[in-house]
């Protein structure tokens, strides 16, 4: 049986990588620990705020899809940090413009890697 040799990781993919785990991490942190819900059952919102996060996991195998899915993902994430960090104060702020960092570098990583044409009719 032959083996085809992976390509290697980019390291703007690698710091995609990252980002992902620590929303993840962000997410469990802040909605489990630090400020549980009030009224609502914690694996309820556990379900709604990590579960979409580890989908991508299923498409790892190509460390790009899995980067594009959860870019596409993060967007949500984009959108509560921006109105938490708008609407909340003291520590649940600070958590939100963690939040809205950590999808920008994602999807900066992800819009970095992005192969690019050659402009013009050059080839060679």
């Amino acid at each position: 049986m032959s083996t085809t040799p992976r390509a290697p990781i980019l390291p703007v993919y690698r710091l995609g990588l990252i980002a992902w785990a620590l929303l993840v991490v962000l997410q469990l942190v802040w909605h489990a620990w630090l400020f549980p819900p009030q009224s609502m059952p914690i694996t309820l919102l556990l379900a709604i705020t990590v579960v979409p996060l580890l989908l991508p996991l299923f498409a790892l195998r190509d460390v790009r899809r899995a980067l594009l899915w959860v870019g596409i993902l993060s967007l949500f994430y984009f959108c509560h940090g921006v109105s938490e960090a708008w609407s909340a104060a003291g520590t649940e702020r600070w958590l939100a413009v963690a939040e809205v960092v950590l999808t920008l570098l994602l999807i900066g990583a992800l819009g970095a890697g992005a192969k690019r044409k050659p402009r013009g009719g050059d080839v060679g």
